[in-house]
This record gives structure tokens, C-alpha cells and sequence, in this order.
């Protein structure tokens, strides 16, 4: 009987107060039952506090009233019942989202990276017409037998690519573009099936935060807009009247730079997403360390630095999306020159804004459909475009070296991103001009495409390690206030601490 008692007294704070009452007084209570339940409700409600040592000033974490007592759990559970009672809702998701969810963004990310590579070869190669229909479904095997192989062939000689450009094509020749196409078209349908379904697991299993589930459904429907696009713009090489009578076939520029954002939109957000987790987590695991880094990067010194380096990335998508423009209208095959175009730097401005490009009688149109349309002026803009970038980052690059303030208050990490960023820049440079010269090789052609995103890369980089988003922000405060037993930081005091942050230093709220 003594070995039993002791379990007994540990078990008991855990029973549920029904255990100790009768079947009968449970299903008809007595005045005196109600009395005795309603001073319960009320001493859970009111005095649920004595029991919690760490709001208790000077608790001995040895006493009864520790987390490892039976007493302990007892007030645990009346809190949880109290709260309950008076209506406090608790999100399931959590504060933070796992790693693995940042390491499974990376990942797509990098599967992204991969199929716009790809997708630049399959162009290249003039393969991206082979496959004259879009069955998302039935579409994912190739032809398995001859009689499906000359199905598809067939197909393919009615399309305007073969009557103008492949009148000689045997099967096996296009057998190779064939084989281009589907697996472009293949590695797209793995990027959308590997993002959405552990998107769906990672959600079910409570992995993300509530604000990441959302970002998770925009990047989904993302992809899905992606292959939409894709089709779109397959489409618009298969029919003669969406191109000059007699010229060569082709995919609309627009389209085909649609195609593209649409990409480099999702690879941002999955790399962004990704470092973002990665950061939150670092900066939760120590949050007195967290903060500091975080008053570090609120300089006022850094304020300019933090603004230049968001408005080089929307310039680097810029000048991506105009290179989109000189692949599809094939604009790197002229003036294969550099810094020159012709007899001087740009060509005459009668080349530049030709009347022929213009669809109205009165010529207003005249500017932006050569800006867009005039193989000339395309390849103009990228130039300018590509140069500023150079500029820029090279410009950034003496600000922060060369003024002092800056880099006292630059951390380590980031200056090492701005050297990354400008390495990345200089081989860009060097792939541009060298795929320029050469005629536009398919493999320099296809790593200048690569390098484009992965100049974006480095400066989406650059910019996590030196953004101060207030997510971060409150995520750091409250798990200081946690562990000083205060109250969790709200939005609107969030937003004030981010400003007195940034003028002042650390703020440590008191409870």
C-alpha cells in the first residue's frame, strides 16, 4: 500500500475533477455542487497567477509550486481551462517556420535556377516548337512507339517552323528537338508537383507560420501562372498570323519576356522566403544577439545603403526582362560589336524610331513600339540597361569601402555580399560581350542567361543580410519578453520600437 500512495498523489492533480464526483451528482447537480463549481470557475479565473513562479518575484524554483510539482501542473491546466472558458484563441501555426522548410525553398529554388538554364538552351537550339499541343497530363510520357513518333512529326510539318525554316528535317533530327522540348516541359511539371505537394504536407503538419502558409499559396499559384504563360507563348510561334508573312517563326518577345519574369518571380520568392526562414531562426535562437545585430543594421548610416541595394535588384530583373526582348526578337545577332554600334556608340535615330514599326497613321506609337519591337533599339536599351547595372554596383561597392561611417557600421557578412555581387557582375559583363561578339554561341549565350540570375541571386542575398523586415523585429522582442515573463510585443508597439530602434539602440520593454 505504501508503494502505491505515491503514485497515487502524483496521478491525482492530473484527474479531471469529474473523477471525483458520483454519476448521479454529475448528471443532476445539487445547489451546493454548483456553488462549490462556480468557486472554482472564479479561482481559476482570478487567482490562476499564484500558481505561475515566474511571475512570482523571488520564487524558489525548489518549492512545491515549481513546473516538476503536481501543483505545478495543476495551475497549468486551470490556466489552460480559464483561457479556454473566456475565449482566448491561440493560432495553431507557429511563431517561426522550421528550417526544413527553408532548406525545401532553397532547394525549388535551385530547381528553378535549373529550368530557365534549360529553357534558354531549348530556345537556343530553336526546339521550343517541336511540340504543337499541351496535354499537362497525358503529355508527361513521350511518343512510345513509330507509329507515335510519325504522329507528332506529322504535327510538326504542318507548323510554319518546318514550312519555313525545316523543309529537309528527317524524324531522327527532330527527334533530338523533340526530346528538348518534353523535357523542359517535364522538369517543369516535377518544379510544380515538388513545390506544391510538401507546400500542402508543410501547412497540414502546422511547419510554417501563418504568414508563410499564405506566401506558400501565392508562390503555387505562381507556378501555376508560369505553365499557363508557357503554352501561351509556345502558341504564339505556331499560327502565321501573329508574325510577318515570310519571316522567321518565332514566339512574340512579349510573350516569351512574360514567360521569363514569371520565372525569376518565383525563384526570387522561394530564395527570398527561404533565407528569410533561415535568418528568423538564427536571430530567435539568441535573441539578445538578434537584437544587437538588428540595432546594428538600423543604422542611420545604412538607412541609403539598405534602399540602394532594393532598387539594384528591381534593376537587375529590369535588365534581365530586356535580354527576354533581344532573344525574342533575335536583337544580339546585329552590331556584334562593343562599346560601339556601327560608326559610333548608338545607331542614327532614324534606325533607332523607324516609321515601320508604327501601326498608327498619326505615329504616336512610334517611341514605344521601337523601344519594344526594333531589334536596333532593343538591343540599345540592353546595353544602357546592363551598363547602369555595372555602375551601379561598382558605385556601391566604393561607398562602402570608401566612406567610413558606412563601413563601421556594415556588418561583415554584408560587405562580403557586396565583393560576392561584384564578382558576379564583372562575369556577367564578361559572358555579355563575349556572347555579343561571337555571334551569340549557343553556350555562352546559355551561361549569359545564367548569370543573369545569378546576379539576382547574389544581390537578393546582399539585400537579406542587410534588410531589417519588422517580422524579425517582433519576433526578437517577443522572445525577449518570454523570457522575462513579460507580455508579448503587439503590431503598433512593434512599429514604434522599429523607429525608436533605428534612432537610439535596443529597446527591452518592462512587464
Amino acid at each position: 500500500m505504501a508503494s502505491v500512495l505515491p503514485g497515487i498523489r502524483r496521478a491525482a492533480p492530473k484527474l479531471s475533477k469529474d473523477f471525483f464526483i458520483c454519476h448521479r451528482c454529475r448528471s443532476t447537480p445539487s445547489p451546493t455542487l454548483r456553488k462549490v463549481q462556480a468557486l472554482g470557475n472564479g479561482f481559476r479565473s482570478n487567482n490562476v497567477r499564484f500558481f505561475n513562479t515566474a511571475a512570482v518575484p523571488g520564487a524558489n524554483p525548489n518549492s512545491v509550486f515549481t513546473k516538476a510539482s503536481p501543483l505545478a501542473s495543476l495551475s497549468q491546466n486551470i490556466a489552460q481551462t480559464g483561457a479556454k472558458e473566456h475565449g482566448v484563441k491561440q493560432s495553431s501555426f507557429p511563431a517561426t517556420s522550421s528550417k526544413s522548410v527553408a532548406y525545401w525553398l532553397l532547394g525549388s529554388a535551385a530547381s528553378v535556377f535549373g529550368i530557365v538554364v534549360f529553357g534558354g538552351l531549348t530556345r537556343l537550339t530553336e526546339s521550343g516548337l517541336s511540340i504543337t499541343e499541351w496535354k499537362p497530363v497525358t503529355g508527361s510520357l513521350p511518343p512510345m512507339s513509330a507509329a507515335d513518333w510519325e504522329s507528332e512529326f506529322t504535327k510538326y510539318r504542318a507548323s510554319p517552323e518546318f514550312k519555313l525554316l525545316n523543309p529537309h528535317m528527317t524524324l531522327e533530327e527532330f527527334k533530338k528537338i523533340y526530346f528538348m522540348e518534353w523535357g523542359h516541359r517535364l522538369w517543369g511539371r516535377f518544379v510544380g508537383l515538388s513545390f506544391v505537394l510538401p507546400a500542402i504536407y508543410f501547412v497540414a503538419r502546422r511547419k510554417v507560420s501563418k504568414s508563410m502558409a499564405f506566401k506558400l499559396l501565392g508562390i503555387s499559384g505562381l507556378i501555376g501562372v508560369q505553365g499557363a504563360l508557357g503554352w501561351w507563348m509556345v502558341k504564339s510561334g505556331l499560327k502565321d498570323d501573329l508574325f510577318a508573312p515570310g519571316s522567321h517563326p518565332r514566339v512574340s518577345q512579349y510573350r516569351l519576356t512574360a514567360h521569363l519574369g514569371a520565372a525569376f518571380l518565383c525563384y526570387t520568392a522561394m530564395l527570398w522566403n527561404g533565407l528569410s526562414i533561415l535568418r528568423d531562426n538564427r536571430l530567435v535562437s539568441n535573441p539578445a544577439r538578434g537584437l544587437e545585430k538588428l540595432t546594428q543594421l538600423s543604422s542611420p548610416q545604412l538607412s541609403f545603403f539598405r534602399k540602394s541595394v532594393a532598387g539594384l535588384a528591381l534593376l537587375v530583373f529590369i535588365t534581365a526582362m530586356s535580354g527576354g526582348l533581344v532573344a525574342g526578337l533575335d536583337a544580339g545577332m546585329i552590331y556584334n560589336e562593343f562599346p560601339r554600334m556601327g560608326k559610333g556608340f548608338a545607331p542614327p535615330k532614324s534606325e533607332l524610331f523607324d516609321k515601320f514599326y508604327s501601326r498608327k497613321e498619326d505615329g504616336s506609337d512610334i517611341w514605344w513600339r521601337n523601344m519594344l519591337e526594333n531589334p536596333s533599339t532593343v538591343q540599345l536599351d540592353h546595353r544602357i540597361l546592363a551598363t547602369t547595372t555595372f555602375t551601379v554596383i561598382l558605385s556601391l561597392w566604393a561607398y562602402t569601402r570608401y566612406s567610413s561611417k558606412v563601413r563601421a557600421a556594415l556588418p561583415k557578412a554584408a560587405r562580403k555580399g557586396m565583393l560576392g555581387v561584384v564578382h558576379l557582375v564583372l562575369m556577367q559583363a564578361a559572358l555579355g560581350i563575349s556572347t555579343l561578339i561571337y555571334l551569340v554561341p549557343i553556350p555562352l549565350a546559355a551561361a549569359h542567361q545564367a548569370g543573369s540570375i545569378a546576379l539576382l541571386s547574389g544581390v537578393l542575398v546582399l539585400g537579406n543580410r542587410v534588410w531589417v523586415p519588422r517580422s524579425s523585429l517582433r519576433l526578437v522582442q517577443n522572445s525577449l519578453k518570454q523570457a522575462s515573463g513579460a507580455k508579448p510585443v503587439g503590431p503598433k508597439a512593434m512599429r514604434a520600437d522599429l523607429k525608436a530602434l533605428q534612432r537610439n539602440g535596443p529597446i527591452v520593454r518592462s512587464s
